[in-house]
């Protein structure tokens, strides 16, 4: 995958889906954490690490607890992710 191809989240979610095995709408993307099959805390630290690798950037840890779906993730990185040293 392109450095740049978490930047829009069609790109996101097929990196979410490659990475880490699991198969979200866009839909599900905006719901809970609480309200997705299978989601735990293992599957957010190995986000972590995938979007560290594709987006090249430090992710603020902090901040990536704090979010309640993978569309705020998205955000944070996409928004906020230009300065997230």
């Amino acid at each position: 995958m392109s450095r740049d191809s978490t930047a829009d989240l069609a790109g996101f979610l097929e990196a979410v889906r490659d990475g880490l095995g699991l198969d979200l709408t866009e839909e599900q993307a905006a719901a809970d954490f609480d309200l997705l099959p299978d989601w735990d805390s293992v599957h957010l630290l190995r986000l972590l690490m995938l979007l560290e690798r594709e987006t090249g950037r430090s992710v603020p840890v902090g901040r990536l607890i704090k979010a309640r779906s993978v569309r705020e993730i998205h955000s944070l990185v996409t928004t906020e992710g230009r300065d997230t040293r």
